[in-house]
Parts: C-alpha cells; structure tokens; sequence
C-alpha cells in the first residue's frame, strides 16, 4: 500500500521545487506569479520577495566574480577602519573649534565602530548561510569557504569596543550637573527666580552645543561610510544574489537624539520656566 503511493504521488519536494522554478521564471509577470503566490498561500511584496529568494537558480549570482568582489568589500572595510574615526578637520567652531572637533570625533567613532562590526557581522553570517545549503559539488562553494575563513579570522580586528548610545548620552547628566552648579551660584547672587532663569540658559546653551555636535558628528560619520563602503558592499551582495540589502549605519539614530535634545532646549526648557512663574 505504501509503495503504491510512493509510485503514484510526487514528492512535496519535487512538487515544490516544480512550483519555485515555475515563479522563478514568471515572477516578473504581476499576474502570472500572483497565480502562483496565490496558489502557494501568499500574495504581497514581502511574499514575492520570499518566493524569488527561494527559487534562486544559482547558489550565487556571480559565482567568476565573488572573489573579486569580496576582496574589494574587505579592502574598503579595512580603509573605513584605519582612516574613519580620524578627527574632521573641516569642522568649525570658532574658539571652541578644538572642543566640537574633539566631540564630533567621539560621536563619529561610536558610528564607524559599530558600523564595521555590523558589517563583519553581517558578511560572516551571510557566508554561512549561504555555505550551509550550497551543494559539495558546487564549483564555487570553495571559494565561499576562502571568504568565510578570511572573515572569521579578521572578526577580532574589526570588534574593537565601542561606545554606545546610552554611555554618549551620560553627557546630558553632565549637562545637568553643570546646570545645577549654575543655578546654585545665581540662586546666591540673585535668588530663586533668578537662578532659575540662569539655569535654564546654561541648560539650553550646553544642550544646543551637544545637539550641534551630535548632528554634525553623525553628518561626517555618515558622509565617510558612503565614500568608503557603499559601492564596495553593493558589488558584494549583487555577485551573491538573493540576499537582501547591505547593512546600514546608525548615523540616522544619532541625528534622531540630536533632533530630541534640540527639541528639550526649544521646548521643554523654556515651557517648564513659564510654569514655574505662574504656579510660583
């Protein structure tokens, strides 16, 4: 009975594969893979882009130049590495000019730094993926082994410690220190009302200061990563194929907190000091 149905009914993975390489040959006909989708149990852009991934004819798509492509990834990897944290130089501050510099490298170093290391991150597990449904007899499955080899054991280099979001933002504890100190002076000379008022303009000065930072660190850390890796990861992800997009950069988190920080100063600051004179 059970051979009988062995010889009449097909494989599910015959079938599937018969369905995938189907979608794999229309998918860029709306109508015709949305059939397919459909009858598959999925319709959509995510669904699609599942089902194109899946029928994938290669395991790469550009098996003669992947080397090629991966060492020039690793190449501008390890230039972003040596020259991306350096301090701007064209930025300027007037007489605090040595203090912004210092400031923006910091945010500049927390971005490439972790940048890096989401992107060594990212081509390792990407290799391993890959190689763990790539056939033995694949001709180009040893040159995935080389690559991922070369990236295990570059890992450490690009894994430095790097600070993070939350230990940058102590500064604003240092913001509000330094604004305490200063109402504590005013509240001497010029009483309660007056402290107040010295200490929300101390707090508004110190915060637009590390919002100008933040922004312009993360402008200048964002503006290195474009020149130095984006071309190079694109070429990488296009010769494996069917693999997503590039890692990105959190510089747009830090232009996010610069853009709250800077609203604290406009808003918060001078809102709390009127209320403080009407209940007061």
């Amino acid at each position: 009975m059970s051979d009988a149905r062995e010889e009449h009914e097909p494989l599910i993975v015959d079938e599937l594969g018969s369905r995938l390489e189907q979608f794999r040959l229309l998918y860029e006909d709306d109508a015709a893979s949305d059939e397919i989708l459909n009858e598959l149990g999925g319709q959509g852009k995510v669904e699609r882009e599942i089902l194109r991934d899946l029928a994938a004819p290669r395991t790469l798509a550009l098996p003669d130049r992947f080397f090629d492509a991966h060492a020039l990834a690793m190449h501008a990897l390890e230039v972003l590495a040596r020259h991306g944290a350096r301090q701007p130089s064209q930025l300027r501050a007037g007489p605090l000019t040595g203090a912004a510099r210092f400031g923006a490298q910091r945010v500049i170093q927390i971005i490439v730094r972790g940048y890096q290391g989401q992107v060594i991150d990212s081509v390792r597990d990407l290799y391993a993926r890959r190689l763990a449904w790539m056939p033995a007899h694949d001709p180009s499955r040893m040159s995935m082994v080389r690559a991922r080899l070369d990236v295990e054991r570059a890992t450490p280099a690009y894994k430095k410690k790097a600070s993070s979001i939350p230990t940058f933002l102590a500064g604003g504890a240092a913001v509000s220190s330094v604004s305490t100190l200063f109402r504590g002076a005013a509240g001497n000379a010029f009483g309660s009302r007056g402290a107040l008022i010295v200490a929300g303009v101390v707090t508004f000065l110190l915060l637009a200061a590390l919002s100008w930072v933040v922004l312009h660190g993360a402008a200048i850390a964002s503006r290195r990563i474009r020149l130095t890796m984006d071309r190079p990861l694109a070429g990488l992800w296009e010769t494996v194929g069917w693999c997503g997009r590039p890692p990105r950069d959190n510089s747009r988190a830090f232009a996010a907190i610069a853009i709250v920080v800077t609203a604290l100063g406009w808003l918060v600051i001078p809102a709390a000091t009127v209320a403080f004179f009407a209940i007061f």
